[in-house]
């Protein structure tokens, strides 16, 4: 026979209660029930456990109230953290630190899901749906990966040779009109990138300092300087040398401001940076942090501003060209503008209702909105209402990105679509469907009127979790090219200042880097981690790429 003790049979008896329909099963059999038998089997409790009992379900009484006041949550979702060994083993103030850790750590992951990055806080940790999304490239893997090993197979190697002869560089799709469908990624037998296709090691500098993933970068506009955003609750500013690196210097000591983000409110988590910007002049950079504050700091490291307002992460922030004010999104569903000079909030706007996703200046006073909600405001300073609202995505919102004259905005979202849409009208001009997962980020060409090249012609790139990154014809509302050579989701891109070339980053651990002319891999670099951000310098011939095996890369860019 089978025996238990009394904690055991009060965890037995509590659940048996609540299952019944009791709230609070200890209290209502110790009490109301006025007996002394087991409600399982009928035989006699001892009074040291009916004691223990009723002390045990007063202290789950005490632990509701208690829970119910801190947080405003759920009393199901909190118990669900717990297992029932926990329940038998643990007293009330091991089981309600317990509770609050294990909440925590559910709320930071629902504000990476609901956010994203390259978070993430992507997570851009943004980093929207971050986790789920890398489940997907784990399977994706995992296919790979058993492909390969039929390729290894006797009867295959000639076959694949022969594949490998006649592919020396990765191409892409192209039809003369550009108006076609958006084909599948190539199978990853038909891709083979040549040796000289990689960017040697002395052309490479490591840099090393970040203590998490680096989900944010951003060069200075006026000076040779990076920064770079981590989820170790710091930024940094890192000189460097203008020219060509020289050999060797990968891992090397460099010159470094480490920008740290402590909040006294946030002391048991970490202020993961999620989104970074210089102003014009490269003077200033602001920085978007999880505990809701966005801060501006110096060139030199300096601490300038904090600018607290936000009641959740920040999740996108931009400078205006003008540079006097500073736009926020944030994970509470609120945009700000910020006056910089007078460093407080100007203008907070609430309409959507979800957490904001991204925001882009059109010009100094007006700006473009998008959320998890589906929509898309226009919204402009003094206004208490939008002045365009854009709907027609099916779902979240990931990026929003005005062209180079304000008069066209892209966006892209979870509906598989990206859409372009213009202030002259209600509905959208261009719908692109020819990506076969979520849309994860999209990038305007500096091309074009209003450009450094007026004489080449606009062209949008969409990024997506199919693994391929798209170019459209804005004018003609047409596929260009599909660019294949990625074997996992893309989750950044970037044209160099002269619209010659296009820098991706993926969850494949590389950075390729796209002639648009030809239309193929130019140069690509294979790092230790998924790519969250890749970026140019003024002068484009260096890349940076943030990992998340905390790294960023530094890569000299020379055809």
């Amino acid at each position: 026979m089978t025996s238990i003790t009394s904690v055991e049979l009060n965890f037995l008896v509590f659940r048996y209660m609540q299952e019944s329909g009791f709230t609070h099963s200890a209290f209502a059999f110790g009490y109301e029930a006025g007996i002394n038998k087991c409600p399982i089997d009928g035989n006699l409790v001892p009074p040291g456990a009916l004691v223990t009992f009723v002390q045990k379900g007063l202290q789950y009484l005490e632990m509701e109230a208690n829970l119910t006041c801190q947080c405003d949550a759920d009393l199901d979702e909190d118990f669900s953290f717990l297992q029932p060994v926990d329940l038998i083993t643990k007293d009330m103030h091991e089981l309600r630190k317990m509770i609050n850790e294990r909440r925590k750590k559910a709320q930071k992951d629902r504000d990476k899901e609901s956010g994203k990055e390259h978070g993430g806080e992507r997570v851009r940790v943004r980093e929207k749906e971050r986790h789920e999304r890398e489940k997907e490239c784990e399977k994706d893997r995992a296919k790979v990966e058993s492909r390969k090993e039929q390729e290894r197979s006797p009867e295959n190697q000639i076959n694949r040779q022969m594949v490998i002869d006649q592919e020396d560089n990765v191409t892409v799709n192209h039809e003369e009109n550009g108006a076609f469908g958006g084909p599948e990624p190539m199978d990853i037998s038909m891709i083979s990138t040549s040796q000289s296709c990689e960017f040697p090691s002395s052309d490479v500098t490591i840099l090393e300092g970040h203590t998490s993933e680096v989900c944010a970068g951003a060069w200075s506009p006026k000076r040779s300087l990076l920064a770079s955003g981590s989820g170790d609750s710091t930024a940094r500013i890192w000189t460097i040398a203008d020219g060509r690196l020289k050999s060797g210097s990968q891992k090397g000591p460099l010159n470094v401001s480490v920008l740290k983000h402590v909040s006294g409110r946030t002391i048991e988590s970490r202020n993961d940076v999620t989104s970074l910007d210089w102003n014009g002049d490269g003077t200033l950079l602001a920085t978007g942090s999880c505990d809701g504050q966005a801060r501006i700091w110096t060139s030199s490291g300096e601490l300038r501003t904090t600018l607290s307002k936000h009641k959740g992460p920040i999740f996108s922030l931009k400078w205006n060209k003008k540079g006097d004010y500073l736009l926020t999104g944030s994970c509470d569903k609120t945009a700000i503008v910020w006056d910089v000079k007078a460093e407080e909030w100007k203008q907070q706007f609430e309409f959507h209702s979800g957490a904001m996703l991204d925001v882009d200046w059109r010009n100094n006073v007006s700006f473009a909105t998008s959320s998890i909600d589906n929509m898309i405001y226009v919204c402009k300073i003094g206004e208490n209402r939008p002045i365009k609202t854009f709907s027609g995505h099916q779902g979240e919102v990931n990026c929003v990105k005005w062209d180079p004259t304000g008069s066209l905005l892209a966006s892209c979202s979870d509906d598989i679509t990206a859409k372009i849409w213009s202030m002259k009208h209600d509905k959208y001009v261009h719908d692109f469907k020819e990506h076969s997962k979520e849309i994860y980020t999209i990038r305007w060409s500096p091309t074009g009127p209003g450009t450094n090249n007026p004489n080449k012609k606009l062209v949008l790139a969409s990024a997506s979790f199919d693994s391929t990154i798209k170019l459209w014809d804005v004018e003609l509302g047409k596929l260009i090219n599909s660019l294949n050579g990625h074997r996992d989701g893309v989750y950044s891109v970037a044209f160099s200042p002269n619209g010659e070339y296009l820098a991706s980053g993926s969850a494949d651990k590389s950075m390729h880097i796209w002639s648009l002319k030809e239309g193929k891999i130019v140069k690509t670099y294979t790092g230790g981690g998924n790519v969250f951000e890749v970026c140019w310098n003024k002068e484009g011939d260096k890349i940076a790429a943030c990992f998340n095996n905390n790294v960023v890369c530094v890569l000299d860019f020379r055809m």
